[in-house]
């Protein structure tokens, strides 16, 4: 008997990927698939909370959950103004020549 027995079920579940996860082309899939699937650990109280012997749609929530989330975390990233760092570069190299022109 586990102290956790709630959380066995979870790990049962991530668990049963494993097929899944072993028939991806690449090692980097492979890792990234159950780097997600280990991810869900975040959430074992709500996928828990569902009371299902075996939790494949509160994961799958918990997996959407998680992907929205990193969505709107970069789609802040890119709506923020961008610092053009060359500005300044450019000002002074126009200073530059229009204090030193070259006379023809």
């Amino acid at each position: 008997m586990s102290l956790f027995p709630k959380e066995d079920i979870l790990t049962k579940e991530i668990g049963s990927w494993k097929g899944f996860a072993d028939s991806l082309p690449a090692e980097e899939e492979r890792e990234t698939f159950m780097k997600m699937l280990n991810d869900c650990y975040k959430y074992a109280k709500a996928i828990n909370t569902k009371a299902q012997p075996f939790p494949s749609e509160p994961l799958i929530m918990a997996l959407l959950f998680s992907q929205h989330k990193m969505i709107e975390w970069l789609d802040k990233q890119i709506s923020k103004p961008k610092i053009n760092i060359l500005k300044p570069l450019d000002q002074s190299l126009n200073e530059f020549s229009h204090n030193y022109r070259l006379s023809d």
